[in-house]
């Protein structure tokens, strides 16, 4: 049998703002409490439980016009598992973003729905103090870009 669980929260930044985050697969766990690390290849995210354990996730979509992540997680305590992070703007300086799971068996949907309502929690605490590991990860990575762009000369 399956469930889905869906939690949402409304974070006063920009869309773009949550989106420059939620986008970032490589930095989920500097905002999903639980997750102690991760690591992207092509469209396979592995991440690492702060027991040790680890989870092999399928990356499906990622959709910076729609602003939506999608994955799927294959074995371990799962059957099936289909997660969406959507962020929805609802004004100039205000998001709604969703994190839904759909899984079998659905005893792993409620767990999953307790976890996904913390990682909210910690993503809204960082995007509205705009400060945090998420953000300073997420300014590191693009630093590469913006470093090669001017050849190494400052401003």
């Amino acid at each position: 049998m399956r469930a889905t669980a869906r939690r949402d929260a409304v974070i006063e930044v920009s869309a773009d703002a949550a989106w420059r985050v939620v986008g970032r697969p490589e930095v989920l766990h500097h905002w999903f409490p639980g997750i102690v690390a991760c690591r992207v290849e092509g469209d396979q995210r592995t991440v690492t439980l702060g027991s040790g354990l680890t989870l092999v996730e399928s990356i499906l979509t990622n959709d910076p016009l729609q602003r939506r992540f999608q994955y799927r997680i294959s074995g371990g305590f799962f059957v099936e598992h289909l997660a969406s992070i959507d962020v929805i703007a609802l004004g100039e300086r205000t998001c709604l973003v969703t994190y839904a799971s759909d899984a079998d068996p659905a005893t792993m949907a409620i767990v999953l729905g307790g976890a996904t309502a913390a990682a909210l929690v910690e993503l809204r605490r960082q995007l509205e103090a705009g400060h945090g590991p998420a953000l300073d990860a997420v300014d590191g990575l693009d630093r590469p870009a913006a470093d090669a762009a001017t050849n190494g000369r400052t401003g």
